[in-house]
């Protein structure tokens, strides 16, 4: 693996040392006081951003600037994408958007489509090919924010998003500084597959998650949406193959999720700096997988031995491990 990968020296505290406990906390709600106490200037500062993406599609973000906080204007500006089932305001994202508003920038957290309150933005269901969208809320920020230095940080579906967005950059007339994807999904299948397998914990979190997004989704579009048969498959297998059928244009379960695959070429345009970090115990994300990956001089895969699906704990209080690593990494010249 250290041919693929540089090995990150991270060793949590013992009792932190399971790969299930380290994916288990980024998302536990009993740690959410705590961390909203932490991000309270950042929660308290934010303001919300509709974003015109093209194609009539419009993502909700939330921005907060330095000068918001009465400080000297910054150049740095980082956009923090979640991941799936995950919003604006999932605890990662809070946690790290706090260290970076310490670290003297600008902060963006971006709604994916149908994610967090926004269910009622666009009539079409979201579904992770929709990459167009991304790309085009990027190039809005970027408009809005003339003369920033614009970064990405995304998480295991956003990170995923983040560097497909970089490998359209120069397409899009994007101008990014750098991009950091934690644990990103690299091949969609095998990711769908190790969630059918793996601890039933994962594959039950993501399904009642959806389910509640799908309800939302028809509540905010009576008449157009009917998801019954959707909800009731037994398996995520099941209701991301009927969703495919249903709702995308793509002709089976096996073309959508190499739709967002970013193994093999996807990457071979990526231009802007970008780093990949991923944990070798990782029970989602495979790290066989790494070695699948386009070699292009723009992109460092790093991994740690440990750390989970985005967890990278080292402590309860306070920054964790990855938030300091992106914040060092997004520093950089």
């Amino acid at each position: 693996m250290d041919d693929i990968a540089r090995i990150l020296p991270f060793e949590p505290p013992v009792w932190l040392r399971n790969r299930h406990v380290q994916s288990v906390l980024p998302s536990l709600p009993a740690r959410r006081p705590a961390v909203e106490r932490r991000a309270r200037q950042l929660i308290d500062a934010s303001r919300e951003l509709v974003l015109d993406c093209g194609d009539g599609v419009r993502l909700l973000a939330l921005q907060v600037t330095q000068q918001d906080l009465g400080r000297t204007a910054s150049r740095r500006l980082v956009v923090l994408q979640h991941g799936w089932e995950g919003s604006a305001d999932s605890l990662y994202l809070l946690s790290l958007g706090q260290s970076a508003l310490d670290a003297g920038f600008d902060v963006i957290r971006l709604n994916l489509r149908d994610h967090g309150p926004t269910h009622h933005l666009n009539q079409e269901l979201f579904h992770s090919c929709r990459i167009p969208e991304v790309v085009g809320a990027i190039g809005r920020i970027q408009q809005l924010n003339p003369g920033h230095e614009v970064s990405l940080a995304g998480f295991s579906l956003g990170g995923n998003f983040a560097l497909r967005v970089g490998a359209r950059a120069s397409a899009a007339g994007l101008t990014l500084h750098r991009i950091v994807a934690v644990c990103p999904v690299l091949d969609p299948a095998v990711t769908l597959e190790a969630l059918e397998l793996g601890p039933a914990i994962y594959r039950e979190y993501f399904m009642l998650k959806w389910r509640r997004s799908l309800k939302k989704k028809q509540a905010a579009w009576p008449g157009h949406y009917d998801f019954g048969d959707l909800v009731r498959e037994r398996s995520l297998t099941g209701m991301t193959a009927r969703m495919v059928r249903d709702y995308t244009e793509y002709p089976d379960l096996q073309s959508y999720l190499a739709g967002y695959a970013i193994t093999g070429e996807a990457l071979a345009s990526l231009e802007t700096e970008s780093r990949i970090i991923t944990a070798l115990d990782d029970p989602m994300i495979l790290p066989g997988d790494l070695a699948r990956l386009k070699r292009v001089p723009a992109l460092a895969v790093t991994a740690t031995r440990r750390g989970g699906h985005c967890g990278f704990f080292d402590r309860f209080g306070g920054a964790t491990w990855i938030d300091r690593e992106i914040v060092d990494e997004l520093l950089r010249d």
